[in-house]
């Protein structure tokens, strides 16, 4: 039996906190939220998540937590909650800091988008300072604690100073022994982000050399990288996300690194895989993270279907496409696999949502077919216009015109139909099953085929009317 389960959708922007219910699984959590969102999450406006695209993390542990979901956060509150937790500690007599990735984010201009403090206190001294009702045991046992804010502020992870015993399974610590921060500093992934930031004295603390590794633009292990990446496989995908993200190169050790160790990256789960490629292959530096997928042999790992005939060119396309989102950066990645079946097949293994997971391999199966758009009856293209994932289909044959496998005319004719009022790119049928039947059609298999060439006529403008629509069917029965 699981304790709480948590469940995450960075999709709606909150994370929501369940202790309502213990399952055994988290395939059991899936149907059970399914069934049961709106006693879950109330009449918030979260009641509408899909609740296939939630990722879940069962852990561990004992705390009951009451559902919460995360507000719009003020970036000047979320920055002055966290000063004022580090000025609380110290003047109870704890060191505290900003640690990680939100130091790193200011030193490179960026604003943070949340805070972690590490200190001295223990989680028991945590809930002391701050009280039970401000303060969540998420992690005690690893010396995590959350300790909430004001309105707009958000909440805060409080960690305790530590160590990290082994990882046995390549993901996992075993156990932790607090400690200070020079040695909690040691443990991290990355050396841009084992940074501490004293908000008081507005001081950096670098134990790592990563202010320089920050200078040089470089993503490098906190020590050997083989031992750093063993110990949480996932740590390569991070490496490559970073590396994206800020523009950075990767230490040739800590890419040899990666490119020995790529086959074991089938340790991680498919969720935590498709959290990372979500993040890198949305991002600006999309085709920067796809070459380093490649060259490593991360891609081949994780997307075999991807890693096919001609990398390269589906690199370019993926480059190229704007407005991206996941569904068409993977659809880009998996032109070439073969069939939609196969790209199904491929975002299934990286569990993201339903919906992203049809959407992909609709794009894979319609990959040409906008393909003389500009001068085939409307009612050949009507349909893919008419689709929810038109925009990205359009979008992924603007990305090949400059590969010279698309007409430039043919999106430029797509682009100013989406432009149409809705009721005019996807008029009302003129007839439906009930009109059929009161005409004297009989039920059957005739309908669909019927309704169809109606409808052909009517996108064709050879029909205008219902009246019309009902001679077009006397004479197709006559035929």
């Amino acid at each position: 039996m699981f304790g709480p389960i948590f469940l995450i959708d960075p999709r709606a922007g909150f994370e929501m906190v369940s202790p309502l219910f213990r399952l055994r699984d988290a395939s059991s959590a899936r149907i059970f939220v399914t069934r049961h969102r709106t006693r879950l999450v109330g009449r918030r406006s979260i009641l509408d998540i899909d609740p296939i695209g939630v990722s879940f993390d069962t852990r561990p542990y004992s705390s009951i937590i009451p559902v919460t979901a995360v507000p719009n956060l003020d970036p000047k509150l979320q920055r002055d909650f966290a000063t004022e937790i580090v000025r609380t500690l110290r003047q109870r007599g704890f060191d505290a800091l900003w640690a990680g990735g939100c130091v790193r984010d200011q030193l490179l201009g960026r604003r943070p988008k949340d805070y972690d403090i590490a200190t001295s206190a223990q989680p028991d001294d945590v809930r002391s300072v701050f009280g039970h009702r401000r303060t969540l045991a998420v992690g005690a046992a690893f010396g995590v604690m959350i300790v909430r804010g004001p309105r707009g502020a958000g909440q805060m992870d409080v960690a305790t100073f530590r160590r990290d015993a082994q990882y046995s399974d390549g993901r996992h610590h075993d156990a932790v022994t607090f400690s200070d921060a020079e040695h909690d500093a040691q443990r991290r992934d990355f050396t841009i982000n084992g940074l501490f930031y004293d908000p008081i004295t507005e001081e950096v603390i670098d134990y790592v050399e990563g202010q320089e590794d920050l200078r040089r633009r470089v993503i490098r292990t906190i020590g050997d990288p083989h031992e750093r990446l063993s110990e949480d496989k996932l740590r390569m995908l991070r490496a490559i996300r970073f590396a994206a993200t800020f523009d950075f190169a990767v230490e040739p050790a800590t890419q040899t690194a990666v490119t020995e160790m790529a086959a074991e990256i089938d340790i991680v789960s498919g969720e935590r895989i498709g959290q990372e490629l979500r993040r890198m292959l949305t991002c600006d530096g999309r085709r920067r993270a796809a070459e380093l997928l490649l060259s490593t042999g991360l891609l081949a790992a994780v997307l075999p279907e991807a890693a096919g005939v001609r990398p390269e060119r589906m690199i370019d396309v993926l480059a190229r496409a704007e407005p991206i989102s996941l569904s068409l950066a993977l659809a880009a990645l998996l032109l070439d696999c073969g069939d939609a079946q196969q790209a199904a097949t491929a975002c299934r293994r990286i569990k993201i949502t339903n919906r992203e997971t049809e959407r992909a391999a609709w794009l894979v199966e319609n990959q040409t077919s906008l393909c003389g758009a500009s001068t085939a009856l409307w009612s050949n293209v009507q349909p893919l216009l008419a689709h929810d994932g038109a925009m990205e289909l359009v979008s992924l044959h603007a990305a090949r015109v400059a590969l010279g496998e698309v007409q430039s005319a043919d999106v430029g004719y797509c682009r100013e139909r989406l432009a149409w009022p809705a009721d005019q790119l996807d008029p009302p049928p003129l007839l439906g099953g009930d009109e059929l039947i009161r005409h004297g059609v009989p039920r059957g298999r005739i309908f669909k085929r019927l309704l169809q060439q109606v409808r052909d006529a009517q996108l064709d403008a050879r029909i205008g009317d219902s009246q019309e629509a009902l001679a077009l069917v006397d004479r197709l029965l006559d035929l």
